[in-house]
């Protein structure tokens, strides 16, 4: 038998060369589930907005990992004791901490899979592959569940500045072109510090960590949050939704075998079985794409518009507004439209419709970026900072849109 180099180095147009520290990690990353995040939009369809927005999960695993590496080294050099085995749990926590994605990532949570959320499936394929690696897996589910006694490795991999947001930031606005998301991650990193197994930031790096919090904000509103983007995955929600409600009624509609399997049954945690996981990674961003392509031609009106829509980029309006549209525009809208396409009220409800976004760049509610000043004391970030504009940036923004189709009179 051949023995093969596991000790790959991966070529990253971001930080250049990463490498995969031991042979496990490049077997979990050879594996069939972690390979199928080659197949994943990172960013769902934001490249509808920005078209080089193209980068996948797979991609920011990778530079995940990569973050937590250099976090790792940063740490001991300042004298905090890390284990061969936390270090190896910090490294595949992180980097399986998206495998339980699904395809366009968000759209399918609120349409296909609708009861479970992608941190779940992530932990049910975690546990699955720590069978199959018996049981080498087993701390780096402990931390990822937040169940190991030492808080700052999950801080790591889940807080409000995590390894997982300091690789996305960079990833997402290299890629989409956003220039203002653009983070200084190596910065950040040389600035973390542990006290008594908490996460702390050196008070030198406050600025570095202001700079962070506005470039999250940036994003959300220029990328994540874009309206084109918004309208994209929300027209693709429904579009499921239509072809899972045509498919309960007994009509045909063809799209691939795991595709359809979810379609049709209705999966919840509570019966999440292991031929639902199996297939569950069979599903990536083709089976969608392909479906749409197919059903664009089927001769259900409201399935076929909708999948018209994202396949040439051919939205709906998307207006937004800092108060609630009145329920009257929404009415008024769906009769004109439903006269004009002799469809039931009912059945407007796939093209027009209403919302609202959010966007907090620091939640003083979950747990706060604590830094440690001077003199040994630790404080929120908020009452550290001189700068005015952190205090703003934990203010949650809402703003309320409403979605029509172009051919309707304008607001």
């Amino acid at each position: 038998m051949s023995h093969t180099n596991k000790l790959k180095i991966f070529n990253d147009p971001i930080y250049g060369f990463i490498t995969i520290p031991n042979s496990l990690i490049y077997d979990l990353v050879q594996h069939p589930y972690f390979q199928r995040l080659r197949r994943i939009s990172q960013m769902g369809l934001s490249y509808l907005v920005y078209p080089g927005a193209h980068h996948t999960r797979f991609h920011h695993a990778l530079g995940a990992m990569h973050m937590m590496q250099k976090a790792v080294e940063v740490l001991r050099f300042k004298g905090v004791t890390i284990s061969k085995e936390e270090e190896n749990a910090l490294y595949i926590a992180i980097l399986l901490h998206d495998i339980g994605h699904g395809p366009f990532s968000h759209a399918m949570e609120h349409s296909i899979v609708e009861e479970v959320n992608h941190e779940s499936i992530s932990l049910l394929f975690m546990n699955r592959l720590n069978q199959e690696f018996n049981g080498q897996l087993g701390l780096a589910i402990q931390v990822f569940k937040g169940e190991y006694h030492r808080k700052f490795m999950l801080q790591l991999i889940s807080s409000q500045l995590d390894m997982d947001r300091m690789d996305y930031l960079k990833r997402d606005s290299f890629y989409s072109g956003v220039a203002e998301g653009n983070i200084n991650s190596d910065r950040l990193i040389q600035m973390m510090n542990v006290v008594d197994d908490v996460l702390v930031m050196e008070e030198k790096g406050i600025y570095s960590i202001e700079k962070f919090l506005m470039a999250r904000r940036l994003m959300y509103w220029q990328a994540y949050l874009h309206k084109t983007s918004l309208v994209a995955e929300l027209t693709l929600t429904k579009t499921l939704q239509r072809a899972k409600e045509l498919l309960q009624k007994g009509t045909v509609v063809e799209c691939s075998r795991p595709l359809k399997y979810f379609m049709v049954h209705k999966v919840t945690l509570e019966n999440f079985s292991t031929k639902d996981l199996d297939t569950f990674a069979q599903l990536d961003d083709f089976d969608i794409i392909s479906a749409l392509k197919d059903w664009q031609y089927h001769e259900d009106f409201i399935l076929s518009s909708l999948s018209k829509m994202i396949i040439n980029r051919d939205l709906s309006k998307v207006k937004l507004n800092s108060e609630k549209f009145p329920s009257e525009v929404l009415q008024e809208m769906s009769a004109q439209f439903a006269q004009t396409h002799q469809l039931s009220l009912q059945d407007t409800k796939y093209f027009i419709f209403k919302g609202k976004i959010k966007n907090q760049a620091y939640s003083k509610d979950a747990e706060p970026i604590r830094i440690l000043k001077k003199d040994r004391t630790i404080e929120d970030v908020v009452e550290a900072s001189d700068q005015l504009n952190l205090k703003a940036l934990s203010k949650p923004v809402t703003k309320y849109f409403i979605c029509y189709p172009k051919q309707l009179a304008e607001i």
